[in-house]
C-alpha cells in the first residue's frame, strides 16, 4: 500500500510544486520506501510507496508507459494480477516489471475505463491519459483504499488523506452541515461524496470519476451488490461449504500476493481466529500473530487475552502480547488523531494505532478480520432491527442504530447547523436501492458497501498505514460478499449471528472462541470516562477554540459533562467522547494548517 497525490488544473497554468511536495510530506509515512513525482503541463502526480509486490526500483512511481502515453499513481493490491497479466500478454502487451502496478496501466491501455471491472483487490489510483488529455480516478468496490479530493473552477487535487490536501492549501475548512449531521448520528461515518469540511470529498466506494481540461467531470457506478436469493435453493451444508472454500480462496489470494511475510492481528474474537485457522489449512508455517490489551475498568475488561492466547496456542503461532496502559494511550491520543483522515470515535482507533506500531517491527502485512460482523451479520442490533415490526425501514433501522435521534442532535449543535434530518434521508435511499429481498438483506448489503467504508475498515486503513503496515481484509473479498449476500438471513443470525462462521470454524478453532459472547476491540477509558481522560475532554470542550468555533450548544456539554459516565449511544459509544474526539481534531489537522 502507498500513499497517492496529484492535481489538475483547468486554466492553462501548470499545478504548484511546493504544494505537490506539501501533499506528499504528509503522505510520507503511508510509503516510507520511495517517492516519486511526474509534471506533464497542468498535471501533477505525486507518489509514496510501501513496497510489498516486486520490491525493485522498477515498480516505483508515478509509473509512465510512454507508447500509450499514459501515467499512474496507484495505491492499493491487485490479487489477480498474474491472471491478468498473462491475458494481457496473450493481446501484445510487454511488461518491464514484475508488479501489479503495471498491470493496471496495460489494463487501461487495452480496456479503458472498464479496466476497473476486471481488477480483484483494494485498490485507489489515477491514471493521465496524455493523449486524451483527462485525469481517471478509481476506487475498489468496497472502498478499502481512500480517495479524497478537493475541487474548484481552477483545479482538482486528490489524495490519499485529507492532511494532505489541508497542507496543499486552498481548501474551504467551514464544517459542512450534511456531515456533521452524519457525524454525530453514524458513529462518525460520513457517506461520500461528504466529510466534515466543505471543501474536501471522497470518491465512493465502486466509483469511477473522469475529468477533461476544462473540469468537466462524469462518474460511473460500476459495482452494485444484490442482496438476493439464487435461482437455485441451497442447502445448510452446501451454504457452509460454498463460504468456507471462498473464504478460503480469499485468504490464499491475500497470502501469497505478496514479497514480504504476512501476519495476522488476533483479537481473540472469531473472525481473526478463523483467518489464523485458515492460514494453517493453507499450510502456513511460522505464523506471526500480534494482540493488544488495556487496562480494566470496574464495568469492562480491557482484553481478550485468554481467548488469543488459545488460539494462538492451538496453532503453535509466534505470538505477540501487548499490554498498553491508560497513562500510554492519553500520552499516544494525540498522534493516533493526527493520522485519522477524517474523525472517528470508535474506542479502538487508538488500540489499532498502539498495535500497527508494534506490529510494523516485525512484518510489512497483516490479515484482518473486519468485515465479518457487517457480511455475516455478527451485530446484536440486527436481530433486534429484525424483530421490529412497525414502521418504515429507516425506522426500524435507526431505533437500534443512530447515537442520536433528529431532535437531540439539534440539542447538541448551534442553530446554523440545524437543517433536515440528512442521516436519515441518506440511510432511506440507501434501504431502497433494488436487489434486495428482505429488510434485513437491505442493512446488511447497506452496512457492508457504505457503513463500514467509513468506519472499521477507514479506521483499520489510517491507523495501520500510519505505520507504514498494509491490511488485508479477506471477509471483505468482493466475490465473498457476493456469495454471502444471497446467503438467507437465518443462517447468519442464528446462534447470536454469524451462524456459518460458526460452523465453519466448530473443530478448527477451540470450543471457548466459537461459544464465546461477542467481544469487541475494548478500549474501556474512551468509553466510561473520568480520571485525566475526563480532565482531558474538559480541557477540550472548555478551550477557547471550541467556543469559538461554536459548533456545540453550551447547555448540552455542560449536561454531557456533569455525567460523563450517563450518556452513551444505542450501541454504546460515550457521547461526550463524540463531541471531544470531532473538536480535538479539528484542532490538531486544521487550525493548526
Amino acid at each position: 500500500m502507498c500513499g497517492i497525490a496529484g492535481e489538475l488544473r483547468f486554466n492553462n497554468t501548470s499545478p504548484d510544486h511546493g504544494a505537490m511536495q506539501r501533499m506528499l510530506a504528509k503522505l510520507a509515512r503511508r510509503g516510507p520506501d520511495a517517492d516519486g513525482t511526474h509534471f506533464d503541463g497542468p498535471l501533477a502526480l505525486g507518489h509514496r510507496r510501501l513496497a510489498i509486490i516486486d520490491l525493485s526500483p522498477r515498480s516505483n512511481q508515478p509509473m509512465l508507459d510512454a507508447a500509450s502515453g499514459l501515467a499512474l499513481v496507484f495505491n492499493g493490491t491487485i490479487y489477480n494480477y498474474p491472471h491478468l497479466r498473462t491475458e494481457l500478454q496473450a493481446l501484445g502487451h510487454h511488461f518491464i516489471t514484475d508488479g501489479d502496478t503495471e498491470v493496471i496501466l496495460k489494463a487501461y491501455a487495452a480496456w479503458g475505463e472498464n479496466c476497473v471491472e476486471r481488477l480483484h483487490g483494494a485498490f485507489a489510483f489515477a491514471i493521465w491519459n496524455r493523449k486524451a488529455q483527462t485525469l481517471f480516478l478509481a476506487r475498489d468496490r468496497l472502498g478499502i483504499k481512500p480517495l479524497y479530493f478537493s475541487q474548484d473552477a481552477q483545479r482538482i487535487r486528490f489524495a490519499s488523506n485529507t492532511q494532505a490536501l489541508l497542507a496543499a492549501g486552498g481548501i474551504d475548512t467551514q464544517i459542512d452541515p450534511v456531515g456533521l449531521h452524519h457525524q454525530f448520528t453514524l458513529h462518525a461515518v460520513i457517506p461520500p461524496p461528504h466529510t466534515i469540511l466543505q471543501g474536501i470529498r471522497k470518491l465512493a466506494q465502486g466509483t469511477t470519476l473522469t475529468l477533461d481540461l476544462k473540469g468537466n467531470s462524469s462518474t460511473r457506478r460500476y459495482w452494485q451488490l444484490h442482496a438476493q436469493r439464487p435461482t437455485s435453493i441451497m442447502t445448510e451444508r452446501e451454504w457452509i461449504d460454498a463460504i468456507h472454500a471462498s473464504l478460503k480462496a480469499a485468504v490464499k489470494k491475500r497470502l501469497e500476493i505478496s514479497d514480504v511475510k504476512v501476519g495476522v492481528l488476533l483479537s481473540g474474537g472469531l473472525d481473526s481466529s478463523l483467518l489464523v485457522a485458515l492460514l494453517a489449512e493453507q499450510g502456513v508455517e511460522d505464523l506471526l500473530t500480534f494482540s493488544v490489551g488495556f487496562e480494566d475498568q470496574p464495568e469492562e475488561r480491557g482484553h481478550e487475552f485468554e481467548f488469543s492466547d488459545a488460539v494462538a496456542n492451538y496453532y503453535g503461532t509466534r505470538h505477540h502480547q501487548y499490554s498498553i496502559e491508560n497513562s500510554e494511550v492519553l500520552k499516544r491520543l494525540p498522534e493516533a488523531v493526527d493520522n485519522m483522515a477524517e474523525p472517528m470515535v470508535s474506542q479502538d482507533a487508538v488500540a489499532f494505532y498502539l498495535l500497527s506500531e508494534q506490529v510494523s517491527k516485525s512484518v510489512k502485512v497483516v490479515q484482518s478480520g473486519q468485515g465479518a460482523d457487517e457480511v455475516f451479520g455478527g451485530y446484536f442490533w440486527y436481530e433486534r432491527m429484525q424483530a421490529e415490526t412497525e414502521g418504515a425501514p429507516v425506522d426500524r433501522f435507526r431505533r437500534h442504530y443512530f447515537d442520536r435521534d433528529h431532535d437531540e442532535y439539534l440539542q447538541t449543535v448551534q442553530s446554523k447547523y440545524h437543517g433536515k434530518d440528512y442521516s436519515a434521508e441518506t440511510i432511506s435511499a440507501h434501504l431502497a436501492e433494488p436487489f434486495a429481498d428482505e429488510f434485513i438483506d437491505q442493512v446488511l448489503r447497506m452496512d457492508a458497501t457504505m457503513l463500514i467504508t467509513d468506519d472499521p475498515v477507514k479506521r483499520v486503513d489510517n491507523m495501520t498505514m500510519a505505520w507504514a503496515l498494509e491490511a488485508r481484509v479477506p471477509f471483505l473479498d468482493h466475490e465473498l460478499v457476493e456469495l454471502a449476500a444471497q446467503m438467507p438471513p437465518e443462517m447468519k443470525l442464528q446462534s447470536g449471528g454469524k451462524h456459518v462462521l460458526k460452523r465453519i470454524s466448530r473443530g478448527l478453532l477451540p470450543d471457548m472462541v466459537i461459544d464465546r459472547n461477542k467481544g469487541y476491540f475494548p478500549m474501556p477509558a474512551l468509553k466510561y470516562v473520568r480520571g485525566d481522560f475526563l480532565h482531558f475532554m474538559q480541557d477540550i470542550l472548555n478551550s477557547r477554540a471550541c467556543i469559538e468555533r461554536g459548533v456545540y450548544q453550551r447547555s448540552y456539554v455542560e449536561k454531557l459533562l456533569a455525567a460523563p459516565d450517563s450518556y452513551h449511544t444505542r450501541i454504546q459509544g460515550n457521547k461526550l467522547w463524540h463531541l471531544a474526539l470531532l473538536e480535538f481534531w479539528l484542532q490538531r489537522n486544521v487550525d493548526a494548517v
